[in-house]
């Protein structure tokens, strides 16, 4: 039986005319010796085709490995994986099946071949745009502060301003404003890119790197490196590499270094754009930013503000206006203020309640001193008239979180259920 498979195997080339049977078994190994040159060729190929690849999806960002790319790649792997077991095969195959190993070998060689004559050209490129991956960011309705977003909007139009900053005290709206300017720029479709960033009061360099990677899809280039210098000079050139871009850094506390970040420094020759939200004039004059100034709203901006968040019943109530205009007044100007007391007696038509309200907000706003400790007096106000104790246990869970820190929804009602709010 031992010398059975072998004579098999003979009998199965016959079909072969025999001169080519013979040629297969004298010059065998010729055949394995060109084998594995064609393999290696496709090998090396492969791994150009890769590095190619990779160079063009980062140039400029948002591209993706066009479909025919990666099919020959997939194929061409699985290729030469099995062309490994042929060749493990025929290096342990008896003498006398020596005309079958090199007809077995010649075919791989002829498929091989033909995949590394079929090579996608790298001249004509490997990746194609992708879709675009910058979603609009959610917004609610803006009141006033129509001329501050013209005002923000020509710098970012005009070539000679690079970077903006906008400034204003807490909860004067800069955040909402930028946040409507950010969905404006997608639309429009000037720039590339357009990367959202919030900065916060904890500076974190390598968190601003990691969130700045992540909004151009590349946050992988950065996960393996530690260093922050390294890290900062690949940011620089993804950064480069993507194009035109408006950068908005938003809720700046104190002095960025762009360069420390790995942010190159946007000008009219590369056409890029930077804008930051702060509290500081200091910040935006000391990054050498045209400064923007952002002015709580007018008196008639924030009733009309106030009556759209305060319930129709009360805007129809002619006898609650003076009141309420007294109320209006007490919130400064400060839109997140005013939604905030507005919606927390929403639909309230006792007169009394409304008189008690400006009374307490009052003197608790002249209890403190400073601009910012008057703002957060004002949201604790409203925080403190929640009439539903559960309500109040539950917006007080969110504070355990980190600032600016992604609450899923889902994960916090579980962490309510638990805690049995």
């Amino acid at each position: 039986m031992e010398y059975l498979e072998p004579v098999l195997g003979v009998a199965n080339c016959l079909g072969t005319p025999v001169c080519k049977y013979l040629q297969y078994h004298r010059k065998l190994n010729d055949y394995v010796r060109k084998f594995k040159r064609i393999r290696d060729d496709l090998n090396s190929k492969m791994e150009d085709i890769k590095l190619q690849l990779k160079a063009e999806l980062l140039r400029p960002l948002g591209k993706i490995p066009k479909k025919e790319v990666e099919n020959w790649l997939e194929d061409v792997k699985k290729m030469i994986s099995e062309a490994q077991v042929v060749e493990n095969k025929v290096s342990n195959e008896r003498y006398l099946c020596r005309a079958c190993n090199g007809k077995l070998v010649d075919e791989w060689t002829r498929e091989m071949k033909e995949r590394l004559d079929n090579a996608p050209d790298a001249s004509e490129g490997l990746a194609m745009d992708g879709p675009s991956g910058e979603l609009p960011l959610p917004i609610s309705e803006i009141v006033g502060q129509e001329s501050v977003r013209k005002e923000i909007w020509a710098c970012l139009m005009q070539e000679e301003v690079s970077k903006t900053g906008v400034w204003g005290m807490g909860s004067v709206g800069k955040t909402i404003i930028m946040k409507h300017i950010h969905n404006d720029l997608l639309k429009e479709q000037r720039f590339e890119k357009v990367i959202w960033v919030t900065i916060s009061k904890e500076f974190n360099v390598m968190k601003v790197q990691d969130n700045i990677a992540s909004a151009l899809e590349s946050k992988e280039y950065l996960d393996k490196e530690e260093d922050k210098l390294r890290r900062a000079a690949i940011l620089s050139e993804m950064l480069k590499n993507a194009g035109k871009y408006v950068l908005i850094l938003d809720d700046v506390w104190d002095e960025v270094s762009l360069e420390e970040i790995g942010i190159p420094e946007p000008s009219a020759s590369n056409g890029c754009k930077l804008v930051l939200t702060t509290r500081s004039e200091h910040v935006c004059k000391y990054m050498g930013c045209t400064v923007i100034k952002v002015n709580p709203l007018s008196e008639q901006q924030a009733l009309t503000l106030f009556l759209s968040k305060v319930g129709p019943n009360i805007v129809q109530n002619q006898t609650l206006m003076p009141i309420l205009r007294l109320v209006v007044e007490e919130c400064a100007g400060l839109p997140l203020t005013i939604v905030v007391v507005a919606g927390t007696f929403k639909g309230e038509e006792d007169p009394f309640i409304w008189k008690n309200t400006l009374r307490e907000l009052k003197e608790r706003i002249e209890k403190v001193e400073g601009v910012e400790a008057k703002v957060i007096e004002r949201l604790k106000f409203s925080f403190d008239h929640l009439k539903d104790e559960k309500v109040k246990y539950c917006f007080l869970y969110c504070a355990l979180f980190p600032e600016d820190y992604e609450i899923k929804k889902d994960k916090l009602i579980e962490c309510w259920i638990e805690e049995d709010s």
